[in-house]
């Protein structure tokens, strides 16, 4: 099995675990948690599918796109932990459901 092979695999897995989190998890930070798992797999996805050559290097533009795509992920995940507890201290909630 190639490199390429084995790091698509894993993104393939990381984002179906982030997407599973994403629709079984109530709570806020989980689903955030998530989010960045499959952000992750994403970024992996991207790193995978560049070209490469055997006489070459890699193609650098993927590569830039996820250096990139890293810095914003950063910044939201930031922003959507900020937003979260701001709705905690507001309501004292900690999901989108009350719990019965």
């Amino acid at each position: 099995m190639e490199t390429y092979q084995i790091y698509s695999l894993t993104s393939a897995v990381l984002f179906v675990i982030g997407l599973g989190g994403v629709f079984i998890s109530r709570h806020f930070i989980k689903k955030i948690i998530a989010t960045i798992i499959m952000g992750g797999g994403v970024f992996l996805s991207f790193v995978s599918f560049a070209e490469r050559d055997a006489l070459t290097f890699a193609d650098p533009v993927p590569h830039a796109l996820v250096i990139t795509g890293i810095v914003v992920a950063v910044a939201s995940a930031a922003f959507a932990l900020a937003l979260a507890r701001r709705i905690y201290q507001l309501t004292g909630e900690e999901s989108f459901t009350k719990d019965k």
